[in-house]
């Protein structure tokens, strides 16, 4: 029962509402306008740390050049230091679409490790590809001083692009089968750099030689094509394994003085066909591979022919593109100072091979 004589005025609840009412306005109202200032200010500096890997991250080409060189040199030193101390660990990693045991070696591996980490760690927000895993737990701080070598300042300007735009492609030791043959000429370690699928950077290295060939499209380059060619005996460089495929169409096509060059790895066979600083490099005029070839094995070269206006395609005559799987399905010929397209007609028949 309320107490006797106490009556609520109508007005004076309201009031008291309304004074209530105000003293929660005016705790709550700095809260809020603290928060909204705190999400105005936060928002633009979310993405602060993830930016390098943004739609807006760039990167220059001439340096990637210059890491992609330095990658490829380090590399070569554990082949060759792998190759040189007999403690190759050799066993096989499967088998090759035509049958054949492929190779695996200790010298594969840590060229891979080395090579992938000091890219990794230069060009972070960069895709890269490479023929061996490498165990991102087991990275270890690797750093670059980012200089760049004096004959590359001098022949190639900076030039930025998109790093979303860009794919490395890292063969750490091309011609392992030869490499546990001790046939050491024709091994090479290779960095090559695809902008939106073109390949525009290549380096080849010949650890054992310490000779490196580079070339970026629209740059430079450290080496160039050879002048001449013989017509009436062409030399076609193919690989050891293909040569039986390769020799009875070739001299078809070429005529019988064609001489068939067996060799072993893509970067050795592309540096063939150029005007190259090295005693013990056999020269060709064509290059041709009849069966599936991984990409990592032939962008480097690929994108060195590029800058010197010369042509690697398919069997078919179309380019290959590096980006999406790591394999090549149609072959590939190529070739400098000559008429590609007349090449490629004189071919009909190799192309049914390529995907075996």
């Amino acid at each position: 029962m309320a107490p006797m004589g106490i009556r609520l005025s109508p007005l004076g609840m309201a009031v008291f509402c309304l004074l209530g009412l105000g003293v929660l306005y005016h705790l709550y109202s700095g809260f809020l306008a603290g928060r909204f200032a705190f999400f105005m200010l936060s928002e633009p500096a979310a993405g602060g740390p993830e930016a390098p890997r943004g739609p807006t991250a760039a990167v220059d080409l001439r340096e990637l050049l210059a890491v992609s060189m330095l990658a490829a040199a380090r590399g070569g030193e554990e082949v060759r230091r792998v190759r040189e101390g007999n403690v190759l660990n050799a066993k096989a990693k499967g088998k090759t679409r035509e049958g054949a045991e492929e190779q695996l070696t200790s010298g594969d591996l840590l060229s891979n490790r080395r090579m992938v980490r000091l890219l990794r760690a230069a060009f972070p927000a960069v895709q890269i590809n490479s023929e061996e895993h490498v165990d991102t737990a087991d990275e270890e701080a690797v750093s670059w001083d980012r200089s760049i070598p004096e004959d590359v300042k001098q022949k190639i300007q900076p030039k930025e692009v998109p790093a979303e735009s860009v794919t490395v492609w890292i063969d750490p030791l091309d011609a392992t089968q030869e490499y546990t043959e001790d046939l050491r000429q024709y091994v090479t370690t290779m960095v090559c750099v695809a902008v939106n699928g073109k390949p525009v950077i290549g380096v080849i290295h010949k650890p054992f030689s310490e000779y490196t060939a580079w070339a970026m499209v629209d740059g430079g380059s450290n080496v160039k094509a050879r002048s001449s060619y013989n017509e009436k005996t062409p030399r076609i460089i193919v690989s050891r394994s293909h040569a039986g495929k390769v020799e009875q169409v070739a001299r078809q096509t070429f005529g019988n003085k064609t001489v068939i060059i067996p060799a072993g790895g893509a970067g050795y066979k592309v540096l063939a066909l150029l005007d190259v600083a090295e005693k013990n490099q056999e020269e060709a005029d064509v290059y041709i591979h009849v069966t599936y070839i991984k990409k990592w094995d032939i962008c480097a070269g690929n994108a060195v022919l590029r800058a010197l206006g010369g042509h690697m395609t398919t069997l078919t005559g179309e380019e290959i593109n590096y980006t999406g799987p790591d394999g090549n399905e149609g072959g590939l010929i190529a070739s400098i100072n000559m008429d590609h397209k007349a090449l490629i007609e004189k071919l009909p028949d190799l192309e049914k091979t390529s995907h075996k």
